[in-house]
């Protein structure tokens, strides 16, 4: 992997301090490994070109928001050739917000944030099962999120 994308050890070290803490300043971080601050945001913009890095994220504690549903749907494709076709219009429904082609007894699995049952109703019934290539789903409601790696 490391020769395809030509990674050096400076690199994989950037990547380890910054998956330990993600909010080091370049400066900081430059300092701890011994190169300029500028190095360090050249190597990141470097890293984020190629793939290694997909930028940054806010992640914000849902439920302080308003957003008391999180559930998981078991997707069914009536063809796993219509993959691309129902990913990209689960896309364009803003409460999915992870999707995964997968092995066992789903095509698909997907992660829906909601505000309260009522919302999750309409996703699934008014968004979810009108694309075509669903054959059906099964919906799993998380009672508790017992913990996430940041």
């Amino acid at each position: 992997m490391n020769s395809k994308l030509n990674l050096d050890k400076l690199d994989l070290q950037i990547i380890e301090h910054m998956m330990d803490d993600a909010e080091i300043s370049y400066a900081d971080l430059g300092k701890k490994l011994f190169v300029s601050g500028g190095t360090i945001h050249v190597r990141i913009k470097k890293l984020q070109k190629d793939g290694v890095v997909k930028g940054t994220r806010l992640n914000p504690d849902l439920k302080l928001l308003g957003y008391d549903v999180i559930a998981f749907i078991g997707i069914y494709l009536r063809e796993s050739s219509l993959y691309d076709s129902v990913a990209k219009e689960l896309h364009k429904i803003k409460e999915i917000v992870r999707l995964n082609y997968t092995t066992g007894n789903y095509s698909m699995f997907a992660e829906i944030v909601c505000k309260d049952i009522s919302e999750l109703r309409d996703v699934l019934h008014e968004k979810l099962q009108k694309i075509k290539g669903i054959e059906r789903t099964e919906t799993f409601i998380s009672l508790e999120e017992s913990f996430r790696e940041a």
